[in-house]
């Protein structure tokens, strides 16, 4: 069929464009932001991109309309689809029915870690030679890409990261209801998208509506230290369930220099060497495992496959160094994540400078929800420079500085971002680790941190 996406440039509808494609079906899409990376990414596999949502596309007259949850009621293409009672459809519904049903799907849902868990697991299985196919919310560098249908040769399994947030405009169900998952991963759990719910219970309901549609046959990986979760499988479960943590059937022993030994029911199945840090890469790791054994990977071989695991780009990714300064780009924005991200660095560099940059620009944080967590979440760094945009999309409404007030002098707010940089590489010294930390483009901030210091360390 012919299908247009509308908000194609999405990290989830940019995957599915091309899963589409890689399927045999003629795709075509728009999105109110046609730029670089995704535009170009989507126009090789041969995909044609308009810029905006007029109506005149419907003269396109393809078969389905494909929503992504981008769109909302006064989008002018949407009004044109209702308004003449063109067929369409959500971008999770789509993919439940067209790519994932009749496959093993291997579904990971949590607060944190989604991302970097379905790269783990994915590349398990590639190791393993499942060739599954995957849709990941981020580009894992032993694929280089973030969506394929199957990989060397045709495979039944399928990895996707599974999101909590809403459907459609008119689904407010979380995506994950429609992925049909048979192994699930229920990887954490705490409040979060405070734009559309209202507390963590309103989630955990989510969450268990995700229970309900996993099979008797199939199979539950869930945090077993996560007390959120546990109330989630109070509420009914009808699947096999395996627990990951400490204390738990899965769990693992921290050795020197970041590696573990991984244990089943107290039998140690082998030890991870990797370059990852953090205990929560290391709980990612446990489930990934877990999940894995349910398709028939012994531990042994996960094991393995995770000493080879290179992770995803944008997190905890060195973007460069500079007169001796490391610029390392990282997608934490929610408080939890930031603390994890920023005392893993910490371990890792031992008494070096950390310069935290932070742009607290997801939903959640644009709300002001969160922000009086956000100087415990950087105790751990030595500098802390915060962006605020004061106008556009990204702009927030509250004080930034004065959240940042408890971190004391140490900590400083921006809203401009030339302002922003020249403070960073004024205080950067070499052998100090600079750790951005958005879940946006933050303007490209990496690369201009790195220019300056270039320059510097020419002129020196």
């Amino acid at each position: 069929m012919h299908i247009h996406i509308l908000g194609i440039c999405g990290t989830f509808m940019g995957g599915l464009a091309v899963l589409a494609k890689e399927a045999g079906h003629t795709v075509t899409g728009c999105d109110a932001n046609v730029y670089p990376p995704m535009s170009t990414q989507l126009e090789a596999q041969g995909i044609t991109l308009i810029q905006g949502f007029g109506a005149e596309q419907t003269a396109l007259e393809p078969d389905l309309y494909v929503i992504g949850n981008v769109v909302s009621r006064g989008n002018p293409l949407m009004e044109e689809i209702l308004n003449r009672g063109l067929p369409y459809v959500s971008g999770p519904q789509w993919m439940g029915e067209h790519i994932l049903r009749q496959r093993w799907v291997l579904a990971v849902a949590g607060t944190h870690g989604k991302t970097t868990t379905s790269a783990m697991l994915a590349w398990i299985l590639e190791y393993a030679g499942y060739a599954p196919g995957f849709l990941i919310g981020g580009v894992p560098r032993n694929f280089g890409i973030s969506a394929r249908l199957q990989g060397a040769h045709s495979s039944d399994f399928f990895v996707i990261e599974a999101d909590e947030y809403d459907t459609a405009f008119f689904d407010k169900r979380s995506k994950f209801v429609h992925y049909h998952a048979r192994t699930a991963i229920l990887n954490n759990l705490e409040y979060d998208h405070a734009d559309i719910f209202p507390d963590l219970r309103a989630i955990e309901t989510q969450f268990h509506h995700l229970v309900r549609t996993v099979p008797g046959v199939g199979r539950l990986i869930v945090n077993g230290n996560d007390e959120a979760l546990g109330r989630v499988l109070e509420r009914g479960r009808w699947s096999e369930c395996e627990q990951f943590g400490h204390g738990q059937a899965w769990s693992l022993e921290l050795q020197q220099n970041e590696e573990f030994d991984v244990y089943f029911h107290g039998q140690l199945c082998g030890r991870v060497q990797w370059e990852l840090n953090g205990a929560h890469n290391r709980m990612n790791a446990l489930a990934a495992i877990a999940a894995a054994r349910h398709v028939g990977v012994t531990p042994e071989v996960a094991v393995e496959a995770l000493s080879a695991f290179q992770s995803v780009k944008r997190r905890m990714e060195v973007r460069g160094v500079e007169d001796g300064v490391t610029v390392i780009d990282d997608f934490a924005h929610h408080p939890t994540a930031i603390e994890t991200t920023v005392s893993g660095l910490r371990r890792r560099v031992g008494n070096a400078r950390i310069l935290a940059v932070l742009e607290p620009r997801s939903n959640t944080m644009k709300l002001g929800t969160m922000k009086d967590a956000l100087p415990p979440s950087l105790k751990d760094a030595d500098l802390v420079f915060g962006y605020g945009a004061l106008e556009g999309k990204d702009a927030i409404g509250w004080d930034l500085a004065g959240a940042l007030a408890p971190l004391g002098e140490k900590a400083a707010a921006y809203h401009d971002l030339p302002a922003l940089i020249a403070a960073v590489t004024s205080a950067a010294k070499p052998g100090d680790y600079v750790l951005v930390m958005s879940n946006g483009g933050f303007g490209g901030v990496h690369q201009k941190l790195l220019d300056v210091l270039k320059s510097r360390g020419q002129a020196a």
